[in-house]
């Protein structure tokens, strides 16, 4: 994954709203991609060169998320388990990942596909499990939506707010601004995804528990 961060940044800055688009829709469709970086990106871009409008970002973001999503979802139901079964683990979807997702969904349906756009494996894989797990349609799409608009908004606001603080600086100051920017956005994105794995982390713990509970009922 780290690769793939190396190159997205030239790919946003020379095709950018074609390339937000694309990164987050595959990313959304089940493919392992930096959508999220994408958009952070971008909308750093816009806020410091003003070459990028940040409402077409954070619209385009979205759309790419929710139509990527349903891709995804459309994967899950046509194709089913043993598909995701076989293939999954070549896209990073383990065993244990897969039993983590269809322990949450089943609890939690509606809040893993808005709060999973948040999170970065079930930023990936929701929308596939919701369509795995035969989750409403219309439901999901609602709920989907919800969830793509508030992620492009939060983090393409964020990005956009940092460029745009970079712009009102110049000379050796905004040098070091923007060198004191870069080591505390890369401080705080390593902080998010080292507690975002200890989450996964437990949750997966939980549903193997709960796996193991639910086999041990069945057998008596």
């Amino acid at each position: 994954m780290s690769m793939l961060h190396e190159w997205v940044a030239p790919l946003v800055a020379q095709y950018g709203l074609y390339a937000v688009f694309v990164v987050v829709m595959l990313e959304s469709s089940g493919v392992p991609m930096p959508g999220e970086t994408a958009l952070v990106l971008a909308a750093i871009f816009a806020g410091a060169t003003g070459q990028l409008d940040i409402g077409a970002v954070i619209a385009v973001a979205a759309a790419g998320a929710i139509i990527g999503d349903n891709i995804g979802f459309m994967i899950g139901r046509r194709f089913g388990l043993p598909l995701i079964e076989k293939y999954g683990p070549r896209l990073g979807l383990t065993p244990q990942r897969l039993a983590f997702g269809q322990h949450m969904f089943a609890r939690h349906g509606a809040k893993i596909v808005f709060f999973g756009r948040f999170v970065a494996f079930l930023r990936i894989f929701a929308a596939v499990l919701a369509g795995v797990n035969r989750y409403p349609w219309r439901e999901f799409l609602l709920w989907n939506a919800l969830g793509g608009v508030c992620w492009a908004a939060i983090f393409g606001l964020g990005g956009y707010v940092f460029g745009e603080a970079i712009m009102r600086v110049s000379g050796p100051l905004g040098a070091a601004a923007f060198a004191a920017l870069v080591i505390a956005g890369a401080i705080g994105w390593r902080y998010i995804r080292v507690a975002e794995k200890n989450y996964e982390a437990r949750m997966m713990a939980e549903a193997a528990r709960a796996k193991s509970s639910d086999d041990s009922q069945s057998r008596q």
